[in-house]
């Protein structure tokens, strides 16, 4: 993805000087032709600024529980006891999930760093992919405020972090 940012961003330069240099009828088609390059680097580079956080589904980080699972904006993620795995179904509906919000990913298939546990989704009731890890469906904890945040550890005996195995962490 670097590479092809760098492509896109020496295009663009490319074009600005071409346009910057340019008068008269060879104008019109330098800029004709570079426009669809630079249409394209451009939207990617927008792209990857605006989903940097999104780009990565679920990575690991560093907690005092030990090498932790996290999204991709670093908020730790955790699983509920009471779901079943491989159920395909998450057991935390209604307000469980206003205080544990799944974790939601954009495609079938998230993108990982790190975690070596078997990562997945299943369908959320209004048709959402929530992340799954080792079968089980993981989420956030709505008083972890920042990164590195672990306060969701233990609540009620039901939520733990995992690891990045997928093994809970208790």
């Amino acid at each position: 993805m670097k590479k092809q940012l760098s492509v896109g961003l020496a295009v663009m330069a490319l074009a600005a000087s071409l346009t910057a240099c340019g008068g008269g009828s060879g104008t019109t088609a330098t800029t004709t032709a570079a426009a669809p390059a630079s249409e394209s680097p451009a939207t990617t580079a927008s792209a990857s600024a605006t989903s940097d956080s999104a780009t990565v589904d679920l990575k690991t980080a560093s907690s005092s529980k030990g090498d932790i699972v996290v999204d991709g904006k670093g908020m730790s993620v955790y699983y509920f006891t009471k779901d079943v795995k491989d159920s395909g179904k998450s057991n935390c509906t209604g307000d469980c999930l206003v205080k544990w919000p799944p974790v939601i990913a954009a495609t079938d298939t998230p993108k990982v760093e790190g975690v070596t546990g078997t990562v997945g989704t299943i369908d959320t009731p209004d048709g959402k992919k929530q992340v799954t890890v080792n079968g089980m469906p993981v989420y956030l904890w709505e008083k972890d405020k920042a990164p590195g945040d672990i306060t969701g550890q233990g609540v009620g005996n039901v939520w733990y972090l995992v690891a990045p195995d997928g093994e809970m962490i208790k």
